[in-house]
């Protein structure tokens, strides 16, 4: 018979990194997730004007985690060269539809690896949407850090927005989370903690030939409590803040110098 440990150690062993929960699970039903593009689009630009980024740039800049370009799109409107990294190739295929004509140059791969893709430092750093806690540890997302401050110009800014898993963690049900629905797809995830990652198990239902089939993908993603991130970005040197950002997740904005 096998135990409770050695079923929990075989379900482990197949979990999925990001990545892969991104290419195989929700990479290819992202933009449905999102809803209304226009208006997640118009949310996004308003994050920019919030930090108080010209609205007629000349520099550089780099969007980690970019997804299909809701931050990218409004960067490069705004005059900015724009390099946007995400490890998804389904989304970068997209952004690059998207973009296409714009001064954005797409790029498949590990945000880690940002550096071989900067020249020079640049004006702006974004890592928008939850990308930080996809990170493998805290100390890639240190490594993260210790990249980003030499790769910023003076007054540079880096800003991250990410779900704070680590002050309040969600009990009971509440940890059922319907993420979207309609007619022909359903997608809810579940959340188990550990003590500095949790776990998110995405459902995923869809309406085939009349018949509703279900898939289902786990991958682990980091706490981060605030102010941990707070201190280890001011360790290298630069000048932080946390707040309240969209969608309910906090937003960290570091500048230099």
């Amino acid at each position: 018979m096998t135990s409770f440990a050695e079923t929990r150690f075989r379900y482990a062993a197949f979990m999925s990194t990001a990545s892969e929960h991104y290419a195989h699970h929700l990479g290819p039903v992202y933009s449905w997730m999102v809803g209304d593009l226009e208006a997640a689009s118009a949310r996004a630009t308003g994050e920019l004007d919030g930090l108080g980024l010209p609205h007629e740039a000349h520099g550089a800049a780099l969007d980690l985690g970019a997804g299909f370009g809701l931050h990218a799109l409004p960067l490069a409107r705004r005059g900015y060269s724009v390099t946007a990294i995400d490890s998804c190739e389904t989304l970068v295929g997209e952004l690059q539809r998207r973009t296409a004509g714009m001064a954005v140059h797409a790029v498949a791969d590990d945000i880690l690896d940002f550096r071989k893709y900067v020249s020079k430092p640049v004006e702006v750093i974004l890592c928008m949407g939850d990308t930080l806690t996809h990170l493998p540890d805290r100390a890639s997302v240190e490594h993260l850090f210790a990249d980003v401050a030499p790769s910023l110009t003076n007054r540079g800014l880096f800003v991250a927005t990410f779900r704070d898993y680590a002050s309040a963690p969600l009990q009971g049900d509440r940890r059922f989370i319907p993420v979207r629905s309609d007619e022909n797809r359903i997608l809810t995830c579940f959340l188990e903690y550990g003590d500095e990652t949790v776990t998110v198990h995405d459902l995923l239902h869809e309406r085939a030939n009349g018949q509703w089939q279900q898939r289902v993908s786990s991958y682990r993603k980091l706490r981060l409590p605030p102010e941990w991130v707070v201190g280890k970005l001011g360790e290298r040197g630069l000048k932080v803040r946390a707040g309240a950002g969209p969608g309910g997740m906090t937003m960290v904005v570091a500048t230099k110098g």
